[in-house]
């Protein structure tokens, strides 16, 4: 008989949890007898993981938040360290959380057990070098696009393109009708999708300028409505406080943010993540981004890439555009996002052929690397 395999996992964050819950489940489709430990949300526990401390003791952001946290985080990172030497996993999986995990994955590497990280952190971006360090702590490194697989086998780090669990979910085709059916959004005329960030920072800075670029694209398409998805009651209070004064035809919604996307003709958004769902949904976008000053003279020194938006990043060329820092203006993003709403056929023909290759079944290609790593491929 097969001997049980046993499993540890750390993630740090909401979406790691959801990553993790996946890739569980499909390594209980391939192997019938699988322990699961280590460190992880709701929907990994609902997968079998048996968590040492709540996930939402990695989950910290900010230079200052990770400062004050810092001597938690280590003594943590030390007691873990030392439960899973003594409990020896056939195969240790960091999600995300490169901070924690990395230097994690280093010692237990050292310590005979095999590892793999989960999520490339944006080492091809900036701070480069951090490919050696990776290359010494994992066996193998599965990533979710393909330009960072490129970088890592250019480096000799054992790698595997897997595709994005996202790409699998979201279908080839959004039913836009049906999306302003349950939005009770008209059928006829155009809708924009405004997306400022999920982050206070972020809305800060982005939600004026949208809500302006709004009122100024109002004048170019008389007809056009908007929905914006807050992230949480926070987001939506100071969205409110930001549309006192501007007479707009918009919608907030309590997230929602997929549903917004599928029903828009065209998306203003933040550089991040949601880029990669707005693309999924075939929706033509523009970019905007705006950072402090002085980390936009520093990031400009640091950041290595062409492009910031994934978008662009995926298709290796411009093929939405990006409006940063004292470019973005209410007058320049309206010119561009207005021709959008009739076209963005380029965009959108681009987006399916990403979208294509993105979609790769990821959960299941990730557990079979895992399993291979761990000897029982």
């Amino acid at each position: 008989m097969t001997s049980p395999l046993r499993v540890a996992l750390v993630a740090g964050e909401a979406s790691g949890d959801i990553l993790g819950a996946g890739l569980m489940q499909a390594l209980k489709q391939r192997h019938a007898d699988v322990e699961f430990i280590g460190v992880g949300g709701p929907l990994m526990q609902a997968q079998g993981l048996v968590s040492y401390f709540p996930m939402e003791r990695l989950a910290v952001m900010g230079l200052v938040e990770v400062l004050g946290r810092l001597p938690e985080l280590l003594s943590r990172r030390k007691r873990l360290l030392k439960t899973l030497i003594e409990a020896k996993p056939d195969v240790f999986i960091g999600i995300d959380a490169p901070d924690f995990n990395l230097d994690l994955e280093l010692k237990l590497r050292r310590a005979g057990i095999k590892t793999v990280h989960y999520v490339s952190p944006s080492v091809w971006a900036w701070r480069q070098k951090r490919v050696f360090k990776i290359r010494d702590a994992c066996d193998l490194m599965l990533t979710l696009f393909p330009f960072e697989a490129q970088f890592y086998d250019a480096h000799q780090v054992p790698v595997r393109f897997v595709g994005h669990p996202l790409a699998d979910a979201i279908p080839t085709q959004a039913d836009r009708a049906a999306a302003r059916d349950a939005l009770d959004l008209p059928h006829d005329g155009h809708v924009v999708a405004l997306l400022p960030g999920s982050r206070g920072g972020e809305v800060a800075r982005l939600g004026g300028l949208f809500l302006d670029t709004a009122v100024r694209l109002r004048t170019l398409r008389p007809g056009v409505r908007f929905v914006l998805p807050c992230a949480n009651p926070e987001r939506r209070k100071q969205l409110e406080e930001l549309l006192v004064g501007r007479d707009l035809p918009l919608t907030l919604l309590d997230g929602r943010s997929h549903d917004a996307l599928a029903a828009c003709d065209a998306v203003l958004i933040a550089s991040g993540t949601a880029t990669l769902e707005a693309l999924l949904y075939k929706r033509p976008m523009v970019v905007a981004y705006k950072v402090a000053p002085l980390t936009y003279q520093i990031l400009k020194r640091l950041v290595k890439s062409p492009y910031i938006s994934l978008p662009n990043l995926l298709a290796e060329r411009l093929l939405v555009p990006e409006l940063i820092q004292d470019a973005a203006t209410p007058e320049a993003l309206a010119q561009v996002l207005a021709p959008l709403l009739e076209g963005g056929e380029e965009q959108t023909v681009g987006f399916g052929v990403i979208h294509r290759a993105l979609r790769r079944d990821a959960s299941i290609q990730a557990a079979d690397a895992v399993l291979t790593v761990a000897g029982r491929g």
